[in-house]
């Protein structure tokens, strides 16, 4: 199996804003990534802060590290990001409450 990981730093309010980007929307089904073949899960968490910088991590299981390379290079998901790009004229600035955004892979081994 495979897990991403994906953190964000956010200045103190603003971990909504990375919630809204990626939780479910109630009256849409599921999403490109979750009817890839390979797909396991996806959670969001939200650090327990009462003041100051927000984290939120967002953790993404695949069956295996092929399914997710299909995953990347699928029609989908590249048309997606050409549409940001489109949408900005450009690659889409970082918004001005990211502090840091880092990302890793990690094979499960037990």
């Amino acid at each position: 199996m495979l897990v991403q990981i994906r953190k964000w730093t956010v200045t103190e309010g603003n971990a909504d804003k990375i919630l809204e980007r990626f939780k479910k929307k109630p009256d849409q089904g599921p999403s490109l990534i979750e009817q890839r073949e390979g797909f396991i899960g996806r959670e969001l968490l939200v650090k327990n802060v009462r003041r100051g910088e927000e984290e939120v991590l967002m953790i993404v299981r695949w069956e295996s590290e092929e399914a997710w390379k299909a995953w990347e290079k699928s029609p989908e998901h590249i048309a997606g990001h050409k549409n940001k790009i489109k949408e900005h004229g450009g690659k889409p600035p970082q918004p001005e409450y990211v502090i840091a955004m880092e990302h890793g892979s990690y094979t499960v081994v037990e």
